[in-house]
């Protein structure tokens, strides 16, 4: 059983920020931090197949859409890249961009790509801390500024850059165009509160994303997949002998876990490489213990998301 407390990468970024309070105590004072990237401790570990990450966002970033794995594949990439975003916090105003609002062709992508109206060609929404959004490989898709998100992928930095607002970094527009889903997202990310500890929030074919929420005090037995990252919101636990708190992200994986709940309470995300949740993966010890046992995993679609809606 490994349970270990994941490594932090650190990636500078211009739009990034310099207080990353309450989610790391990494300094950005003298050069801003955009990402934090989650990465096993054990650096003789196999390659795991997902990439948990924090964004802190103080600019608008590139408008950009990622690969399927055919396509990636097809260029010598090992797999593409489909991924999940959870609000952590957003200040008022905040935007996402996902999706086109409307169904046009390539040759008008590539049009609105060089002329800029690709900014707003894409679908704009506000976000709020708690939302959940599934950007399946081939989405266009932007984030705003003043956002602080947790990122959920299948493990590749396969990235196609359409626009960047007349910075000088390179675009990617004869692969991103090729890539993209020319119209609007037709998935729409329903939470489901499978028990009343566990809220699914993304299942697709490349991973499940939850939130749970762990009453004060309480006992549990994490039933790991051999790959399952936990990221901690709130409170305190012990899982295993690693104490975890706000910020911090632990690996486990391969066996079986306990989790032992502090006096505030525990929210973490939890994500793992399945199609479907895990019914048993997180079971109460000891008292109304029955309460908490997971039901039959309600369906979900395979290749995207909860709800599917034509476009």
């Amino acid at each position: 059983m490994a349970i270990e407390h994941a490594c932090v990468r650190v990636v500078h970024k211009p739009w990034g920020n310099s207080d990353l309070q309450p989610f790391s105590d990494v300094d950005g004072s003298v050069e801003p931090v955009g990402e934090l990237w989650f990465e096993r401790a054990d650096k003789d570990a196999p390659a795991p197949d997902l990439l948990f990450k924090l964004l802190f966002t103080t600019e608008p970033l590139s408008i950009q859409v990622h690969p399927d794995d055919t396509f990636a594949r097809a260029i010598g990439l090992p797999n593409g890249k489909s991924e999940a975003w959870y609000i952590l916090s957003a200040k008022p105003g905040a935007q996402i961009g996902v999706g086109l609002t409307h169904r046009i062709t390539p040759q008008e992508l590539h049009a609105s790509i060089k002329n800029g109206s690709i900014v707003d060609l894409l679908h704009w929404r506000p976000v709020t801390q708690g939302d959940s959004i599934f950007i399946p490989a081939g989405t266009i898709h932007a984030i705003g500024a003043g956002i602080v998100l947790a990122e959920i992928q299948q493990h590749s930095d396969a990235t196609f850059r359409l626009f960047d607002y007349g910075s000088q970094r390179e675009l990617h527009e004869d692969n991103g165009v090729a890539v993209a889903n020319t119209g609007p997202l037709g998935v729409v990310c329903n939470p489901i509160h499978l028990t009343s500890a566990r809220t699914i929030l993304v299942a697709n074919r490349y991973f499940v994303l939850e939130r749970i929420e762990l009453p004060p005090g309480s006992s549990w037995a994490l039933v790991a997949e051999p790959e399952t990252w936990i990221l901690v919101l709130d409170g305190h636990a012990a899982i295993g002998l690693a104490a975890a708190s706000i910020g911090q992200t632990i690996f486990a994986g391969g066996d079986r876990a306990s989790i032992e709940v502090g006096a505030d309470g525990f929210k973490a995300l939890i994500a793992y490489p399945a199609s479907r949740p895990v019914e048993s993966l997180l079971q109460r010890i000891g008292e109304n213990a029955a309460d908490h046992i997971a039901p039959v995993a309600p369906p979900v679609s395979p290749s995207t998301g909860f709800v599917e809606i034509p476009t």
